[in-house]
């Protein structure tokens, strides 16, 4: 009997019943939330910097005036020569008015730029739908109008967060924004720049994405450095 036979064989052998409810997902997490203290918003401002800046990312807090000479400040300081960016994004215009040079719009598909968009993009922007505090991580929901290469390709990733949508957990930004009704078909994770390890566990950064993530925050005039 070979092996493939002896193991179908203890298969159909083994003992039949009713199979295993799924585990309350839903469940345990409003345990856990019942358990925590309700944060208040500068417990997660404070949080999700704290998380992020363990992962390498660069927070920088801005208000909903002064974000785009900001961005301007940054790329000036960070030598970018083109600055990618959704041209129907919900931030377009503000970009387009903050005079920043190098301001290249996303309108081709890739296969016709591909050399342009890999070799001679410094940064890209891109809006967000919120972050996670616990984790120090952004939530991007790429779309026609902000494609994921926007955030995947460039070296640097600049984005916009809004303060007032960071998350305690995963679990209550999924449950908050509705998640299960409106899924995109890719919904995008970061948390600090692209990094990998080899075997000695020795990080390594921008190995198959950005080397920076700098998040421009957007909050209060009080919340301000």
């Amino acid at each position: 009997m070979s092996a493939r036979d002896n193991i179908l064989r203890r298969l159909r052998a083994a003992p039949q019943g009713p199979l295993p409810s799924p585990p309350d997902v839903r469940g345990v997490q409003a345990a856990l939330a019942a358990d925590r203290p309700a944060s208040t918003r500068a417990e997660r401002i404070a949080l999700f910097c704290e998380k992020m800046a363990f992962w390498r990312g660069e927070v920088v807090r801005v208000t909903s005036s002064d974000w785009p000479q900001k961005l301007r400040e940054l790329c000036i300081a960070k030598g970018v020569r083109s600055l990618l960016y959704g041209e129907q994004g919900a931030h377009a215009a503000m970009l387009r008015t903050a005079g920043i040079v190098g301001l290249k719009p996303y309108r081709r598909p890739v296969e016709e730029w591909k050399a342009e968009l890999f070799g001679d993009t410094d940064a890209g922007f891109t809006a967000t739908r919120g972050a996670i505090a616990e984790t120090g991580t952004l939530i991007v929901w790429p779309d026609a109008d902000e494609p994921r290469l926007l955030s995947l390709v460039p070296p640097i990733h600049f984005a916009l967060l809004d303060a007032g949508r960071i998350h305690d957990t995963l679990s209550q930004a999924i449950d908050e924004q509705d998640w299960r009704s409106q899924m995109p078909t890719n919904a995008l994770l970061i948390s600090g720049p692209s990094k990998t390890a080899d075997i000695q566990v020795t990080l390594a950064y921008g190995a198959h994405g950005p080397k920076e993530l700098v998040i421009l925050l957007l909050v209060n005039e009080e919340e301000l450095p």
